[in-house]
C-alpha cells in the first residue's frame, strides 16, 4: 500500500478503470421503453434481459435500461460500472471515503453496503455533484 505524506497506508485505488462502463437508463415503462430502442433506434437487446431490466449491446457501447420500483424516491443512476469482484470494489472505495446509498427495493435484500437480488450483487454512490453511480457483479 501507498504511503500517505502523513505516513499513513493511501487504500488501493478500485479498478474500475479496468471495468465496462455501462450508460444506465431508467424507465417507467418497459414495452415503451423496449419499442423505442428496438425498434426506433434500431439496438439489438442482449440475450440475458429479465423481465424490467435488459441490455443493449453494439460494437463499441452497451446501454442498460431498467423499470425502477422506486423512480420517484431516488435519482436515475448516471453510470454503472461492472466488476468482477463488487464486494472488494466497495471495500476500496469505502477506505477511499466513498459513502454508500442504500434503497429498499422488493426482491433486494442489503449485505453491508452491497444489495443482492440472486446472484447480481450491486452498489450505489454519489459523486460530488450528487451524480448516482453504481458498480454491479459481471455474473
Amino acid at each position: 500500500m501507498p504511503l500517505l505524506p502523513n505516513g499513513g497506508r493511501k487504500p488501493a485505488r478500485p479498478a474500475l478503470g479496468s471495468g465496462e462502463a455501462v450508460a444506465t437508463v431508467r424507465v417507467k415503462d418497459v414495452r415503451a421503453a423496449r419499442k423505442f430502442y428496438e425498434d426506433v433506434l434500431g439496438l439489438k437487446p442482449s440475450p440475458d434481459r429479465t423481465g424490467d431490466a435488459f441490455a443493449y449491446e453494439g460494437a463499441r457501447s452497451r446501454v442498460f435500461v431498467y423499470a425502477s420500483p422506486i423512480a420517484d424516491q431516488a435519482p436515475p443512476t448516471s453510470v454503472t460500472w461492472v466488476c468482477d469482484d463488487v464486494d472488494a470494489t466497495v471495500g476500496s472505495l469505502r477506505a477511499r471515503g466513498v459513502r454508500f446509498e442504500h434503497y429498499d427495493m422488493p426482491g433486494v435484500r442489503r449485505e453491508g453496503d452491497v444489495h443482492v437480488a440472486g446472484r447480481m450483487r450491486a452498489a450505489w454512490f454519489r459523486d460530488p455533484d450528487g451524480n448516482v453511480l453504481a458498480i454491479v457483479s459481471s455474473g
